[in-house]
């Protein structure tokens, strides 16, 4: 199976506009094969539809990906790994950078912007395993691998009785460590394994009743220069309105409650013709308290829904529970 074809290429071709100036496109990447993969993906879908254009990938290795032995929570999050690429399209040494929506921070830097949020793909999170075929199939104090607080804290409700450990590194590094027999399975987004041709590798998929997903997770985004317009007039045929509005929706909870990946925050939002839903969860670390909230609003009002479903998590409690995480984090 080709690395493409079960995702979404643009069907139609189209001329660099006359005006553009032009010629090549650099793309900021980081190094780890995920990151390779969304870059490169996005290469070909930019090169089939404009066959004029030169397109690169520039690979560079950021903060986040150097520093595996500490969580991400206590060295600054997931900006660590969007830094190093920001910088360059700052300096106008590359253009535009592809990102996994759930690593890019709510705020973007000034002069840069999210130009586009692609079609999204699995947005759910994998089970894997080369003993067991699903959580259920675990046994008592079976240690298991994630580098995510929200699907620790989601995991640790569902099934108190198992040894969850913190898991760094890209995901060839984290499957090579569960072969290596030092977890009895492993969490992972289910994306970036189908992404990476490792379908085989998943043994289930967990619904949102039992790990409610990252904000944006599954979905691709792109960055660019603000005032870019030719590169933003480029990357337009990119767009996908629905992936978009619902992704919208989960950063707009995310950001009124002030949430990085510091904290268990889940959010998933789905689109029934011009209805929008937002599942909303913010949860202890331990799994011990679990605060949802869902509502439906228009599509045309996103960021509305969001924040209501925040403010509704608020209303229960959120507010001191993300308080008392940040602090123990800092």
């Amino acid at each position: 199976m080709s690395h493409t074809n079960h995702l979404t290429m643009p069907d139609f071709i189209m001329t660099l506009p006359a005006s553009t100036s032009i010629k090549t496109l650099k793309i900021a990447s980081r190094e780890s094969a995920l990151a390779l993969w969304q870059s490169h993906y996005i290469k070909a879908q930019l090169e089939s539809l404009y066959p004029e254009l030169d397109v690169e990938v520039v690979g560079m290795t950021t903060k986040g990906d150097q520093i595996l032995d500490v969580p991400l929570a206590k060295i600054g999050g997931k900006g660590l790994f969007v830094k190093e690429l920001e910088t360059s399209m700052l300096a106008g040494s590359t253009d535009i950078a592809v990102h996994s929506m759930k690593d890019v921070p709510m705020e973007f830097p000034e002069n840069l912007e999210l130009a586009v949020i692609c079609k999204r793909e699995n947005p759910f999170d994998a089970f894997v395993s080369n003993d067991y075929q699903n959580i259920d199939e675990l046994p008592k104090g079976a240690v298991v691998g994630t580098s995510s607080l929200r699907r620790h804290s989601q995991l640790a409700s569902l099934r108190p009785d198992l040894n969850i450990v913190p898991l760094r590194g890209n995901v060839n590094t984290r499957l090579a460590k569960l072969d290596a027999g030092e977890f009895d399975a492993i969490i992972l987004a289910a994306s970036g394994l189908e992404r990476l041709e490792f379908h085989d590798r998943i043994k289930s998929v967990l619904n949102e009743t039992e790990s409610l997903p990252a904000v944006g997770q599954g979905a691709l985004g792109i960055e660019c220069r603000s005032d870019d317009l030719e590169i933003k007039a480029l990357l337009s045929p990119l767009k996908h309105l629905e992936s978009e509005l619902c992704v919208k929706t989960e950063r707009a909870m995310n950001h009124r409650l002030h949430g990085g990946c510091q904290v268990p925050i889940a959010g998933y939002a789905t689109l029934k013709g011009d209805i929008l839903t937002l599942q909303g969860l913010v949860a202890s670390v331990d799994g011990t308290t679990i605060l949802k909230s869902s509502l439906s609003g228009p599509s045309d009002k996103p960021e509305t829904l969001g924040v209501a479903v925040a403010d509704e998590l608020l209303q229960q409690g959120a507010g001191p529970l993300l308080a008392a995480l940040s602090e123990n984090n800092d």
